[in-house]
């Protein structure tokens, strides 16, 4: 590795290393280190839960907590709370205040109503027995929220307090518990108390920590200002350590340790009563409603240890310095290696590839970090043990992207670049045999490409033209007539019934070749070849390694109709990107559409494979397997007609997606790593990763349909379906974003065409991506699919079939823009940043399939194309076109 590449890796780590320590710096604030007056206390271990006793009582001795166990707790919290508030006197918390006292604490017992109005009778005298028989209980609070919840009515609320300060002490005095807005709405209620108790939880409220204390100081005093002559007693303040957001609160323990501590600085100045929300965590309160909030408002964890200091600084997460080691060991290893391998990469090339791998490194480790941080609720668990896979994957073709963007952009030279050769150089000219394959073609196009054909500056060469199954005569018997006129050079077979659709009538033609050919040219039936295709190509076969010989797909007579050059420029990005970055590890994809092949490589080989749907890319790995080159030639030598409908689009790539995933399952073992099937590491790597991304949009299927399921779970059942945080869809939308910026980088650099084109091609692309999920899931599962004709010179589709062609694309789109509606629609939906978040990648996901319907309305608009097809290139008029 050279200097740069090592200081660049030290550069890397280090910036790492730093962005972890800067997203986790201490955090200070005003120093506690008084008593705080009263805490809610439930003595509930980890593995206690009373909802499930109250459902099942006869549980109660293994999921409540012991005696033995509150009197530990009590005696934990002894010297650091003045009093504890409980909330109810069932489940055996009516003997919290008789331990109390042995430890010298005050108890605020209360009864917990609703609307059982036959356990509120239980409650109501079990309060009354406890403030007789407990000197340490000096007040009572009889119900909780039960206005603010709408439990109970005001009028049966003042009841309810009249009976109990009947019976009670004078001594004692009487309370109920309610939101601070409760207390202005309901003076009646306040004439009934002795002092007005208030819940003041601003993270309820939605209010960002950074005005948590102001919004608490405003509630406290418009509450005291209404009733300035009774008591205050702040009932319940505090902020959780975890759990989910909601609105602009975020759960954190910075912001559980600074709001306490600035609280009760404020609380001690101002002489204000209080009770801190809670001693302990509450695991079992995540059943209460799965949020994951409600069991981290603990001063203390579940184990009773201390969660935060309240002296000094403050630290998110002590562990940080595990992540960013981990972060850094996932990046250090392939960023090292690819340097070392890359001594031709210019200093930016291993800048920009070195910051995305540690970029990505970085984001599995907070993705998989956050939730256990969060502590997030089983919902969210599950659905991070869904997403995460798919978010892998997902990474996995960003860095893939990012390696083809880097050696394209930054390699110092290209190894293996070559273009066709002068007419001169061509010395040798061993017999060619073109093979023109056809399936109900129409004739004059047809005629067209036999014309091209033999018009070639080639002194030697064949045609075989083979029509594959053909019913119609008035098709294929006017091909046949014209072929007769044109001497022995060319032949005409209708081979009909015979199998193997085009594969199979490729193999027929290798029984009837000229045993003389040394070369096998393949030529799809629209295409006009430049008359120097032999000449500039055929001298590479004398390289004894070379297999096959390709130049680009290209195509003609696009320029006058928006739909055809949208999907032109859409496969130009293939050839003048994909297929350059591939011919650098000799690992290019075969196309049949215009290709040279040694016959002996063929033979060689098997021949070609009829089970394969793309049988020309299938044989092409096969010649590597055997351990020939290919050549990539990026001149312009000829030029097709691209499909003439979005639903031959779309089909023409059903079928490479699904060929892909056929060869996959084929050659899988050829492929893996370490394994010597004559393929080289970068051959393995290209043809993996370069199917890829159809994989990453066959989940993206997937995920589409799940969010959907989803949505409609967080609208009918938001127990179990929480909103997903944003850790999670963050990735998605980032993701979309790197695909199009992809896009966009390289089409500008490597592809000559306007910004338009550009655009144009990117939205025909994305337009494919439900056809290309539907291929690759069906081929995953099934074995073999009919042959797809990719239809050309066909007349325009009525406007309304343009919704037809995209209507599955379509009713996605709706859903999920639907879904993307009605998840804001609950209440308080439209305030919570998640919700919001979740709603935008409902929007976002739909892109692709917004893109299908623009693309397949476009290919039913009228086009300005002449209907006159061009004359046939001469060796004078058609010469091959420069590459970009």
């Amino acid at each position: 590795m050279r200097l740069s590449g090592i200081v660049v890796l030290l550069l890397i780590v280090l910036g790492n290393l730093g962005f972890w320590a800067a997203i986790n710096r201490p955090q200070t604030g005003l120093p506690w280190s008084g008593t705080i007056k009263s805490v809610s206390f439930s003595p509930s271990r980890a593995d206690d839960d009373p909802t499930l006793v109250r459902k099942l009582p006869y549980l109660d001795e293994t999921h409540l907590a012991t005696r033995d166990e509150m009197d530990e707790d009590l005696a934990l919290l002894a010297g650091k709370v003045e009093q504890v508030r409980t909330y109810s006197t069932l489940e055996g918390l009516d003997q919290v205040p008789e331990l109390a006292a042995h430890h010298g604490l005050k108890a605020l017992p209360g009864a917990w109503l609703d609307e059982r109005l036959a356990r509120n009778e239980v409650e109501l005298n079990n309060i009354i027995r406890i403030a007789r028989d407990n000197p340490n209980v000096e007040r009572v609070i009889i119900g909780n929220e039960n206005l603010t919840l709408h439990r109970l009515t005001v009028d049966q609320m003042v009841r309810y307090l009249r009976r109990v300060r009947a019976a009670l002490p004078e001594r004692v005095k009487i309370s109920t518990a309610e939101a601070w807005s409760i207390w202005l709405d309901y003076p009646e209620l306040a004439r009934e108390v002795d002092f007005i108790t208030i819940h003041t939880l601003p993270f309820w409220e939605r209010v960002d920590i950074s005005g948590a204390l102001e919004f608490t100081k405003r509630m406290v005093r418009e509450v005291k200002n209404a009733y300035p002559d009774k008591p205050l007693f702040i009932g319940e303040v505090g902020w959780p350590s975890a759990g989910r957001s909601y609105g602009d609160s975020e759960p954190s323990l910075v912001n559980q340790a600074l709001f306490l501590r600035h609280f009760l600085n404020w609380a001690h100045q101002e002489k204000l009563d209080y009770n801190i929300v809670e001693a302990f965590d509450q695991p079992w309160k995540v059943n209460l409603d799965n949020n994951a909030s409600e069991k981290h408002w603990g001063i203390w964890t579940v184990d009773r240890q201390p969660k935060f200091n309240w002296i000094g600084p403050v630290i998110e997460f002590e562990e940080w310095p595990f992540q960013a080691a981990a972060a850094t060991f996932i990046a250090f290893l392939p960023v090292a290696w690819f340097l070392f391998k890359w001594r031709n990469l210019r200093l930016p090339g291993k800048i920009f590839f070195g910051v995305l791998v540690q970029f990505a490194a970085t984001l599995v480790i907070w993705t998989m970090s956050t939730p256990v941080l969060k502590d997030v609720a089983p919902g969210t668990g599950l659905m991070l043990g869904l997403l995460l896979p798919a978010q892998l994957l997902l990474l996995f073709v960003v860095l893939i992207a990012g390696i083809e963007v880097t050696e394209l952009t930054w390699a110092s030279r290209f190894k293996r670049r070559f273009t066709a050769l002068p007419p001169a150089e061509c010395k040798r000219f061993p017999k060619v045999s073109l093979h023109l394959p056809c399936y109900n073609e129409p004739p004059e196009m047809v005629k067209l490409t036999i014309d091209s054909l033999m018009a070639l500056d080639y002194p030697n060469f064949e045609i075989l033209v083979l029509d594959n199954n053909t019913k119609d005569p008035n098709v294929w018997g006017p091909v046949r007539d014209y072929c007769e006129t044109l001497g022995d050079k060319v032949k005409f077979f209708h081979l009909a019934p015979w199998p193997g659709a085009k594969a199979g009538a490729l193999n027929f033609a290798l029984t009837v070749t000229d045993p003389e050919a040394e070369i096998i040219g393949v030529v799809d039936s629209d295409y006009i070849v430049a008359p120097n295709w032999l000449k500039g190509l055929v001298p590479y076969f004398e390289n004894p390694k070379v297999g096959h010989v390709q130049a680009p797909q290209d195509h003609r007579e696009w320029e006058n109709d928006l739909f055809k050059e949208m999907i032109n420029w859409e496969y130009a990005g293939f050839f003048d990107i994909g297929m350059v970055y591939r011919n650098e590890a000799n690992a290019i994809i075969q196309h049949g559409t215009m290709t040279l092949i040694r016959k002996e490589a063929l033979e060689k080989a098997g021949r070609w494979g009829e089970w394969c749907i793309v049988e020309d890319a299938e044989l092409g790995l096969r010649f590597l397997k055997d351990g020939y080159e290919s050549v990539y030639v990026q001149d312009r030598i000829g030029h097709g007609l691209v499909p003439d409908s979005f639903m031959a689009y779309k089909k023409q790539r059903f079928r490479w997606a699904y060929g892909a995933v056929q060869i996959l399952k084929a050659h899988w073992r050829s492929l893996m790593p370490f394994t010597k099937s004559g393929l080289t590491a970068g051959q393995k790597y290209h043809f993996v990763s370069g199917w890829l991304p159809w994989f990453a949009d066959a989940f993206y299927l997937l995920f589409t349909i799940a969010s959907l399921i989803w949505s409609l779970g967080m609208v009918l059942a938001p127990r179990y379906f929480p909103t997903p945080l944003a850790v999670f869809t963050l990735p998605t939308v980032g993701v979309f974003v790197a695909k199009i910026v992809h896009h966009f980088f390289l089409y500008t650099t490597r592809v000559k065409c306007t910004l338009r084109q550009r655009s144009l091609a990117a939205i025909a692309g994305m337009g494919l991506t439900y056809s290309i999920a539907r291929a690759m899931w069906q081929g995953m599962f099934t074995k073999s699919t009919p042959f797809m004709r990719t239809p050309k010179m066909a007349n325009k589709a009525a406007f309304t079939q343009g919704f037809l062609m995209a209507s599955e694309e379509s009713a996605l789109m709706l859903a999920q823009w639907i879904a993307a509606i009605v998840v804001l629609l609950p209440k308080n939906n439209f305030y919570d940043p998640d919700v919001r978040l979740w709603s935008l990648v409902l929007v976002v996901q739909a892109m692709p399939f917004l893109a299908a319907l623009i693309t397949s309305l476009i290919s039913v608009m009228p086009s300005k194309a002449s209907t006159d097809a061009p004359p046939a290139p001469t060796a004078d008029s058609a010469k091959a076109q420069p590459a970009a």
